[in-house]
């Protein structure tokens, strides 16, 4: 079948790797082509198979899942990452994402839920609401050191003053989590002229996916 998902499922518990290879080989369009239990096998696996989005388990022996999606997505040409988690922590989420990963899910969403979000990565969409993004921030906010939290909102301030009129809008619209084709009605841009927007920005912004450029347009706002 073409424009199969190739997925490497990730996580020291056999158990829930069997649970998440059932899930995602129940549908069509997703193929499991690995398996690892830990971060250091998922980093080799990556390179051997070559997937298009690896579910990454985040507390695992050796190498957690934190350490090895900054390593995968630091490759020349990376997977999409999905982050599992057992737990909703603002910590463990934030420094995935910062590490590069596409999004999070919780280990107990809705086997229709989990492939869906497979899809979105493996689409170049996020897979976080603004909702969340928002949250994250907010926690920055209470936890950094107020000085750092300047530094931060200086830099994100400068970024986005670099950016064209038009960039400016599209970054607004992948922060407020829209896709690429609600952004496209919204901004009247066909669906290829906003995905390379989107690339435009990810360059220019210095950031490895739209769930940064979220992040940083929202860390702008102060």
């Amino acid at each position: 079948m073409a424009d199969v998902i190739r997925v490497l499922v990730v996580d020291d518990n056999a158990l829930v790797r069997a649970g998440l290879c059932a899930v995602l080989g129940a549908a069509a369009d997703i193929e499991v082509v690995g398996e690892a239990a830990d971060g250091a096998d998922a980093v080799t696996a990556v390179r051997a198979l070559r997937p298009d989005v690896v579910l990454m388990d985040i507390r695992m022996p050796g190498l957690d899942g934190l350490s090895a999606t900054a390593e995968v997505r630091a490759l020349a040409q990376p997977p999409a990452v999905i982050v599992l988690t057992t737990f909703d922590t603002d910590d463990h989420i934030l420094r995935a994402l910062r590490a590069g990963a596409n999004g999070f899910l919780l280990k107990d969403m809705p086997p229709g839920q989990i492939q869906d979000s497979v899809r979105a990565v493996a689409a170049g969409e996020s897979m976080l609401s603004p909702a969340v993004v928002g949250r994250l921030i907010d926690y920055v906010v209470r936890v950094e050191d107020q000085d750092e939290q300047q530094v931060r909102v200086n830099a994100a301030r400068r970024a986005i003053e670099g950016l064209t009129d038009r960039e400016r809008e599209v970054a607004r619209a992948v922060a407020a989590g829209k896709s690429n084709a609600e952004i496209s009605g919204e901004l009247f841009m066909s669906v290829a002229t906003v995905k390379t927007y989107v690339s435009r920005l990810m360059t220019k912004l210095g950031c490895a996916n739209r769930v940064q450029v979220a992040i940083l347009v929202h860390e702008a706002r102060g």
